[in-house]
C-alpha cells in the first residue's frame, strides 16, 4: 500500500519541493488515520531522499507516530546504491533506522520478492521520484491518496510519465474536519 499527500491540483510538493502545506490542514482525525495506517505496516519503504530527511528526525521525535516510525522495519529504495549511516545515538530508535535494508537493482523484482514474505503489508511513503517509479511497476495493492485543501499551481506530480494506464476502484473515502479527504483505491 502506498500513502501520499497531494494538493487538490495533484502535486506532492511545491515547485521547490515545499511540503509545509501538508501540516496546515492536519487535525485529530487525519492524524489518527495516519497512525492506524502506519501501525498496520510490516515494512516501511521509501526513497533515498526521504530516508535522508526522516532518519535524523524520527529517532528523537516523540508521540505515537514516532513510536510506529521507529519500531517498524524500514527499507530504502535507490538506483545507485546507498550506505545506511551508523546510528547517531545508542537509542533503540536510532538503531532501528541504522538497520534499514537497502533495495537496489530492479525495483519491480525486489518489490515482488518483498510481497512474498510473510507479515503485514508494505507501506510505501516518500517523494515524487520514488513514488512515480513504484506506481509504474503496477505492484501497488492499495493507494491511499491524502488530498489536502490547498492549490499549489505548480510542483512535483506523481502521476506523470506512466508507461501504461492503471484502472482503479474507489474502496473508501474519509473526509476529515480540517479539510483533508483520504481516498483509498485498489487496482480494478
Amino acid at each position: 500500500m502506498m500513502k501520499m499527500s497531494l494538493s487538490i491540483d495533484g502535486f506532492v510538493g511545491g515547485p521547490k519541493g515545499e511540503k509545509d502545506w501538508v501540516f496546515r490542514s492536519s487535525d485529530e482525525e487525519s492524524r489518527a488515520w495516519l497512525l492506524q495506517n502506519t501501525r498496520e505496516a510490516g515494512l516501511i519503504i521509501m526513497g533515498r531522499k526521504s530516508f535522508e530527511t526522516m532518519s535524523p528526525y524520527w529517532p528523537t521525535a516523540t508521540g505515537p507516530l514516532a513510536e510506529a516510525m521507529n519500531e517498524i522495519p524500514k527499507a530504502v529504495v535507490t538506483k545507485n546504491g546507498f550506505k545506511v549511516p551508523p546510528p547517531a545515538s545508542p537509542s533503540p530508535a536510532a538503531a532501528s533506522w541504522a538497520a534499514t535494508q537497502v533495495i537496489d537493482g530492479d525495483l519491480a523484482e525486489r518489490i515482488k520478492q518483498l510481497k512474498q514474505e510473510p507479515g503485514n503489508p508494505i507501506l510505501a511513503i516518500g517523494g515524487a521520484g520514488f513514488m512515480r517509479s513504484l506506481i509504474d511497476t503496477g505492484l501497488i495493492d492499495e493507494y491511499h491518496l491524502v488530498v489536502h485543501p490547498v492549490l499549489l499551481g505548480a510542483g512535483e506530480p506523481i502521476f506523470t510519465h506512466l508507461t501504461k494506464q492503471f484502472d482503479l476502484k474507489l474502496v473508501a473515502v474519509n473526509a476529515c474536519p480540517g479539510g483533508i479527504v483520504i481516498h483509498t483505491y485498489q487496482p480494478a
